[in-house]
């Protein structure tokens, strides 16, 4: 067991110390403000304060800790071996900076509550993050920081159990269009069709008459995902939109019978979540009616989101997934950026900073999502960019997590996306 000794026991010190210690290490902690205490632990331990009390392993804190609500911090990176880290604690410090509020400011997002201008879906901009200013957006630091920091402590302390982690690959599929032509009902199907011809669409027209005519649907490329997945022993997930038609959902309208047949057959085989709508951004009734549709269609519960086009407005949006009773959300991650959004590959709680508490939602950050490739040339240079940063995760033990649309992957591009889905997937295998 590990004692780690502090002036003030807050709910963010709380939360990052489980965080790093409980999950992310596996080592049993324990926290105490009483000097005494802490003296007659006779095992590993950890003073995180200002001042060290005797010769122990010491972290000399920053004050983020322990504050409430959002100030402005001015962030300045700094080298830690080649890895860059924030926050720097002085050279008494055994840990040349504050690795537990780095790792909170990161996790926590704390950079989104700043005010800053939003993009035309009301997104953060990758641009404005600190990881992507300092170049280190393609880097898990806080997993590069905890394993340096395991490495310290058992330099420290040779007899420090710890549970070791694996890597892991999920593959999600985003289905917010199942079928480009089929199933789409005879009014929008006619006016669609009327809207290609007149705007000269000629081979979109083509394509459209033939799967009137039994052609194959090109965005229906499920059973062929399935076989991909079971050849190379792949853990997936399907997330369905499952809406309303509006202005930003135009999926099969979710009281079609055989996109019902889809989603239930491909619930046989992989994970099938919700791929949320625009509409239900900030709408939770919207959100839980959607969650319950289809929780009737596949005949159990529903308990992953993603949101649509990856929107992610802190803290409203991980509140909302809460009062729709989901544990799990796979939207944090940018849709034109490659990286890590909050520093991580492991799964972490949600905290909000607002009402200085955990959310009961696990956040699952994703590394790639197939947008951000779409300006490559070269499926080799695609393949080589995924590479490096299934690599950086690998050396940390963590989630690799891609985000690929069957859209994309059945649309008529430069590169044959199917076949550089199986050279992705293949490739996390070895």
């Amino acid at each position: 067991m590990l004692l780690v000794y502090t002036h003030k026991i807050t709910p963010r010190f709380t939360y990052i110390m489980k965080h790093v210690f409980s999950r992310m290490l596996g080592i049993e902690v324990l926290f105490t403000i009483k000097v005494e205490d802490f003296i007659k632990h006779s095992g590993p331990k950890i003073t995180y304060t200002k001042q060290p009390l005797q010769n122990e392993f010491f972290i000399r804190s920053n004050d983020l800790l322990f504050q409430q609500g959002i100030n402005d911090i001015e962030i300045n990176c700094a080298d830690w071996n080649g890895i860059p880290c924030f926050f720097r604690a002085g050279e008494r410090s055994d840990m040349p900076f504050d690795i537990f509020s780095a790792s909170f400011y990161l996790l926590s997002r704390y950079e989104e509550y700043i005010p800053h201008v939003k993009d035309i879906h009301g997104r953060f901009p990758p641009k404005e993050s600190v990881a992507f200013k300092n170049g280190f957006l393609k880097q898990p630091v806080v997993d590069i920081w905890v394993s340096r920091l395991l490495q310290e402590l058992k330099t420290r302390f040779p007899d420090l159990q710890h549970k070791a982690k694996e890597f892991k690959y999920t593959s999600v599929i985003d289905v917010t269009t199942s079928h480009s032509y089929a199933y789409r009902g005879v009014v929008r199907g006619g006016a669609a069709f009327i809207m290609d011809l007149g705007t000269l669409k000629l081979r979109r027209v083509f394509n459209r008459l033939g799967v009137v005519f039994g052609q194959k649907d090109p965005y229906d490329n499920f059973t062929t995902l399935v076989e991909i997945h079971k050849k190379h022993q792949t853990k997936s997930m399907f997330f369905f939109q499952f809406a309303d038609y509006s202005t930003f959902d135009k999926n099969v309208a979710p009281t079609n019978n055989k996109f019902k047949f889809l989603i239930k057959s491909m619930a046989d085989y992989s994970t099938v979540s919700l791929a949320a709508s625009y509409s239900s951004f900030a709408n939770t009734d919207l959100l839980k009616r959607e969650k319950t549709r289809l929780e009737s269609v596949i005949n159990r519960p529903v308990n992953s989101s993603r949101m649509r086009y990856n929107r992610v407005d802190i803290p409203m949006t991980y509140r909302n997934l809460v009062k729709a009773e989901f544990s799990d959300d796979y939207t944090m991650g940018y849709t034109h950026e490659v990286g890590f959004r909050a520093g991580t590959c492991t799964p972490f709680f949600f905290y909000d900073i607002n009402l200085e508490i955990q959310q009961p939602i696990r956040v699952h950050s994703f590394a790639v999502h197939d947008y951000s490739l779409v300006n490559f040339d070269q499926s080799s240079e695609m393949i080589k960019v995924i590479t490096e940063l299934a690599s950086e995760v690998k050396k940390v033990k963590g989630d690799f997590i891609t985000i690929f649309s069957n859209e994309l992957l059945g649309g008529e591009n430069k590169v044959n996306w199917l076949t550089f889905y199986e050279s992705v997937i293949s490739s996390q295998n070895v």
